[in-house]
């Protein structure tokens, strides 16, 4: 195989991943002994309007400011005398109702971004908001723990930043069979053959054949792991359901995988909001109520943190069109079987003291949550991972 050839083909048709670095992570052995411990990772992208998801109803300053798009108390699923959430998380307040979810409000960073790709930047590596990261913060958390790349999936066709470190990526899969069937296509045979090609050898590619075995077997291991049980319950038909059952169908089968990350697309609400924002929260609380219940039947949900979180939440003011635009801080769902603080984790948001654009201020550093699963439930040490120190909150 010619060195052009070579490098046309080291993309995946599917878009998983770039192929000499993840085949590379296979070059070193996990020294760190496998937890049970797993944190699923979920973003709602576009920015999800987190004052119209967890509304604060006795606050008139709300209703003043969203005179066409405020929800009307009446059509709101109270779990206080201050706050109450979207009627069409109806599923996931059955999960707060049974003590499984945390609500952290005013999350966000200082000099927030408003921008959609360098927001959502911020959020996956961790950094300030004028620091631009190579790698993301579950990717050095690969690197950290030299672990195997399986050690965290993306289930998506192509890898986030968020899943990327410094000497070694997370894989991304959207299915098993199709994972193992990629990993078997004759691109991977002609690398073989052409080992000898002085070419490549030139352009430090000879590692590719030392690790082929290794990462067929790995394609293989993740195949026989999930076909061994499989997951029966009923997800809703679309794709974010699906991503959940994968996900599902991975812990359940006792697949040592750590981190998960999957996401909902469409909550750029600029426009006529309401209707987009409640056929989304639908979608997302009915598959995370099947998500959690078919964790619990198969005795798996002990053991896993969900983390809920959008790049950024959209302007107390609403606009002309009936929407919102980029705001700032937002609110933050965290779900787990045996946390410290349900419910509402601290205070609503202060709509009488908003910064210089309209937008709401931050209290909690969303590196502070990271650190918190990191130091607490992942047991690793956080300030190696996220570059500096955070302090720790009490969900977990």
């Amino acid at each position: 195989m010619k060195r052009r050839d070579f490098l046309k083909q080291t993309t995946f048709a599917s878009g998983m991943f770039f192929v000499p670095q993840f085949l590379k992570a296979f070059e070193n052995n996990p020294t760190k002994t496998f937890s049970n411990k797993k944190v699923v990772i979920i973003q709602l992208k576009g920015g999800n309007d987190g004052l119209n998801t967890v509304v604060p109803f006795n606050n008139d300053i709300y209703y003043q400011q969203r005179s066409t798009i405020a929800i009307n108390k009446k059509d709101l699923l109270k779990i206080s005398d201050e706050v109450g959430l979207h009627k069409s998380l109806q599923p996931l307040q059955n999960l707060y109702d049974k003590g499984f979810v945390s609500i952290i409000n005013n999350v966000g960073y200082p000099n927030p971004n408003l921008s959609h790709f360098r927001a959502t930047d911020i959020w996956q590596t961790a950094s300030d908001s004028n620091e631009y990261l190579q790698n993301g913060w579950v990717g050095r958390y690969l690197d950290y723990t030299k672990g195997n790349p399986y050690n965290a999936i993306e289930v998506d066709e192509s890898l986030s930043l968020m899943l990327k470190g410094r000497t070694q990526n997370g894989l991304a899969i959207t299915d098993p069979n199709l994972f193992y069937k990629s990993m078997r296509e004759p691109f991977f045979n002609n690398v073989v053959q052409s080992y000898k090609d002085p070419h490549l050898n030139e352009h430090n590619l000879g590692y590719l054949y030392n690790t082929m075995i290794d990462a067929k077997s790995s394609a293989k291991y993740i195949l026989e792991k999930t076909k061994a049980k499989s997951t029966v319950a009923e997800y809703p038909k679309n794709i974010f359901g699906k991503q959940l059952k994968t996900i599902a169908g991975f812990i359940n089968s006792g697949l040592e995988t750590q981190v998960y990350y999957a996401g909902l697309s469409g909550f750029d609400t600029h426009a006529n909001q309401a209707n987009t924002q409640e056929r989304l929260l639908k979608i997302y609380a009915e598959s995370m109520e099947v998500f959690v219940n078919d964790l619990e039947k198969n005795n798996a949900f002990d053991d896993v943190i969900i983390l809920t979180f959008s790049e950024f939440g959209r302007r107390v003011k609403q606009n002309e069109s009936k929407g919102t635009d980029h705001g700032a801080a937002n609110t933050v769902f965290v779900v787990g079987k045996n946390l410290k603080k349900q419910g509402l984790y601290n205070n609503l948001p202060n709509l009488g003291d908003l910064d210089k654009n309209g937008n709401l201020k931050y209290e909690i550093d969303f590196r502070e949550i990271y650190a918190t699963i990191l130091d607490k439930w992942l047991q690793v040490d956080d300030v190696a991972i996220l570059n500096k120190s955070f302090s720790k909150l009490d969900f977990i």
